[in-house]
């Protein structure tokens, strides 16, 4: 019955390690989220207001290479 016992009291510190490891994983990605949401916004109102200069010229990253 003891090792019994002890069988469980491992799986259960085991099962709660994951469960702070998960948990702080959860935390790490929902910070990423938030700075990335940010960003994703600053670059919203960037060409926002790009568009809103009247500036119809093609992003350089749409550009063709000049040797194309």
């Amino acid at each position: 019955m003891d090792t019994r016992l002890t069988q469980l009291e491992t799986l259960v510190a085991h099962l709660t390690r994951t469960v702070e490891d998960l948990s702080d994983v959860t935390a790490a990605q929902g910070r990423e989220i938030d700075r990335l949401k940010r960003r994703v916004g600053l670059l919203l109102e960037r060409e926002a207001e790009r568009e809103a200069d009247g500036s119809h010229a093609i992003p350089l990253a749409d550009q063709k290479p000049p040797h194309w």
